[in-house]
């Protein structure tokens, strides 16, 4: 009995040391170690920078077809296409200026899990802002993001899933623009849609810069192409000279403003292509170049190179002074020397 006990428990001896040795622990075996306590598990580790044959989706909601928008929106693509050759499909729509249509398109690239959304223009960014938290969001032509998106005491970083790049010029040198055209005015005109709250932000603080040069100042605002034909004869009525800040409704309504206004009350612009149409001169920016730039932070998000929640808000680089030769020959007004001409159809 003892002797059958021994071989039993021999055979059992052999049996588990064959069983460990199927289990790779011989000396060359080549199987995965267990994790170290504290090691992540494959699935808890963090996203890796996006490869060459990466394919990504970006959904562009443009809020209204003009010069400016336009321009912007081509700048964007063309960084894509550039940077991240064959990489993007992108899904382009415009809301032909009307703001539910931008909640609507919105809507629509969250709802496909697009990858990026960029927002051309103030409604198109609130709408974007209002509908994700996890898509990454680029705005371009917004004028005051901390304005726009409601951040009190903003710092220049939206600080969420929100950046892009602001079309603003300087509103004290466009003050001064005016000073320099009519150093003897008295009464500035300013005209702006007052659905726009970046318009609102734009005359309120080049009011004051006027003001301190001695101007008087009224605004007038208009709600839609609807009353404003009637505030602009109004403003031109009771005014010297009138300003029109960077305004997406007044942008897609020039004629309206240059049949009141066209040789008898000289208009200055907060972009170019306000002043192309019914303008003396502005303090140019290119959207274009905004537009490129805010291309350039896309690749930087799709590849994994930035965080889209600390990027600042960029500004456009340079200003140019920039006059309407048919606006100014119908006024015969000469431009000043540094100022250049607006390439007018």
């Amino acid at each position: 009995m003892k002797k059958t006990v021994k071989l039993l428990a021999l055979f059992l001896a052999l049996a588990l040391s064959l069983a460990a040795c199927s289990n790779g622990d011989a000396p060359n075996s080549e199987s995965v170690q267990p994790s170290q306590a504290g090691d992540p598990l494959p699935s808890q580790t963090a996203a890796q920078p996006a490869g060459d044959g990466d394919k990504f989706v970006v959904g562009i909601c443009q809020l209204a077809p003009h010069v400016a928008l336009d321009a912007a929106t081509e700048g964007f693509i063309d960084a894509l296409n550039e940077l991240l050759p064959g990489q993007v499909e992108i899904k382009e729509q415009n809301a032909a200026g009307d703001t539910p249509t931008c909640g609507t398109i919105i809507n629509g690239f969250v709802s496909e899990g697009v990858d990026l959304i960029m927002a051309n223009a103030t409604a198109p960014l609130q709408a974007a802002a209002s509908a994700t938290d996890t898509i990454p969001v680029l705005g371009t032509s917004v004028t005051e993001y901390g304005v726009a998106l409601g951040i009190a005491d903003f710092s220049g970083t939206v600080g969420s899933n929100v950046s892009g790049t602001s079309d603003l010029a300087p509103l004290d040198q466009q003050a001064q623009m005016i000073k320099d055209w009519y150093p003897d005015t008295k009464n500035v005109g300013l005209i702006y849609c007052s659905a726009e709250p970046n318009s609102q932000y734009q005359v309120d603080n080049v009011q004051k810069y006027l003001e301190d040069l001695g101007y008087t100042c009224k605004q007038y605002p208009f709600s839609d192409t609807n009353d404003m034909a009637s505030v602009v004869q109004n403003a031109a009525d009771n005014s010297d000279v009138l300003y029109v800040p960077t305004d997406n409704v007044a942008a897609n309504s020039t004629g309206i403003i240059n049949n009141i206004c066209q040789g008898i009350i000289p208009v200055f612009a907060g972009e170019e292509g306000i002043c192309g149409g019914c303008g003396v001169a502005t303090l140019s920016i290119s959207y274009y170049d905004i537009g490129y730039k805010t291309g350039e932070m896309a690749v930087q998000i799709l590849k994994g190179e930035a965080d889209v929640s600390t990027m600042a808000i960029e500004y456009a680089p340079q200003f140019v002074k920039k006059y309407n030769p048919v606006t100014c020959e119908a006024l015969g007004l000469t431009p000043p020397a540094d100022y250049e001409a607006i390439a007018v159809e």
